[in-house]
């Protein structure tokens, strides 16, 4: 698959992800009387990677999220050439679905800009006025483990093929987890497009949801190839097993 073509997927999924993740947030989460509430902000984070790594995991492996892109080659499943060029798509669609939602919120007479367009915060912009070590530890904590699955469910020992429902499940999870705390970023393009829109406080707290991301990310990819390295077996009375080498690179790791 041309990089061409897997850039465009990853702008598409972008957008799709944050669209209907920030969407059910920004417009169903509080809706009068049959509001999705913070369940269904969730599962709405959730079902958009999930059905974007069904409809894109094999063109560009779905990764839509900077951080996902940096764990993967952190973890050896990723071209360090492709990075820069994933990140940057990722984050002109994270840009592109904020803008839509912004102008699509606002339809009923609404300023979804000054209510805050789910942007990403710590301390009073916490939805539970979660301070800044807290809100640190847990996006570490959270894309961490987001990756650890990642890295599991798209080993080439794991089953095949159903790699994007743990996937798509562990990203409700961590909602379910952390929006009282930081709205829940875990992904940095997530992130960037409503503090665009909304800047000030959200541009100034932003550089949270860049850094603990990507770290938590790359430290969860450098575990895992020694977590699920594969080892020679012992020799039986056939013969010796000797494990095949994971991949340099597994196009089909779904983010």
């Amino acid at each position: 698959m041309t990089l061409s073509r897997r850039l465009a997927a990853e702008f598409l999924g972008t957008f799709w992800l944050v669209l209907g993740g920030c969407g059910a947030a920004v417009l169903a989460a509080k809706f009068p009387q049959v509001g999705i509430g913070l369940v269904g902000v969730a599962l709405a984070f959730g079902l958009t990677l999930l059905t974007m790594a069904f409809a894109i995991g094999h063109i560009s492996g779905c990764h839509i999220n900077p951080a996902v892109t940096v764990g993967l080659w952190a973890g050896g499943r990723f071209n360090g050439g492709d990075v820069a060029p994933y990140v940057i798509v990722q984050v002109l669609g994270g840009i592109a679905a904020a803008w839509v939602l912004s102008v699509i919120a606002s339809g009923n007479g609404s300023d979804p800009v000054a209510a805050g367009l789910a942007a990403n915060g710590y301390g009073e912009h916490s939805p539970g006025h979660y301070g800044l070590p807290a809100a640190l530890l847990t996006e570490l904590v959270m894309s961490f483990f987001f990756l650890v699955v990642i890295l599991g469910a798209t080993d080439r020992r794991a089953p095949a093929g159903f790699a994007a429902i743990p996937i798509g499940l562990v990203l409700t999870l961590i909602h379910l987890i952390s929006i009282p705390v930081t709205n829940t970023s875990v992904n940095p393009a997530r992130s960037t497009g409503p503090a665009l829109m909304v800047g000030g406080w959200a541009l100034s707290q932003l550089w949270l949801f860049w850094c603990a991301p990507l770290v938590g990310a790359a430290v969860a990819g450098v575990l895992y190839r020694w977590l699920g390295e594969d080892k020679p077996q012992l020799a039986t009375g056939r013969g010796t097993a000797v494990a095949e080498t994971v991949p340099g690179i597994q196009p089909g790791a779904v983010g």
